[in-house]
């Protein structure tokens, strides 16, 4: 089993910057991808980052070159920097582990931009 927590959501302003954190415990062998997605009020849930264990990272593309997927293995996080923040990147952010036998979630960090 894995568990994924997450933190770092809130109310910004347009404009500003929150960086998201998802400490991951438990049995992480058979993940082999770590995810950010978010959904919207009425909305699907999408994938925003994905950080492979390769090394690679890739981003939807209304967050590229705004939000940016790091790891932490020392502490067994994973973060999502978000700069340039605007009302439609409103949503809650979900921490997800994508494994060989299933997925793990976490309970969601919800992050709101208003003025």
């Amino acid at each position: 089993q894995v568990q994924l927590v997450e933190s770092g959501g809130g109310l910004v302003q347009p404009g500003g910057s929150l960086r998201l954190s998802c400490v991951v415990s438990g049995n992480a062998i058979g993940i082999k991808a770590m995810n950010w997605y978010r959904q919207a009020p009425g909305k699907q849930r999408v994938l925003v980052a994905r950080s492979t264990n390769d090394g690679g990272t890739n981003y939807e593309d209304s967050v590229k070159g705004r939000f940016t997927m790091s790891r932490d293995n020392a502490k067994s996080t994973v973060y999502l920097q978000m700069n340039s923040l605007t009302p439609e990147d409103t949503a809650v952010y979900y921490c997800n582990a994508n494994g060989i036998w299933r997925d793990y979630w976490g309970q969601g960090t919800q992050v709101t931009v208003s003025s």
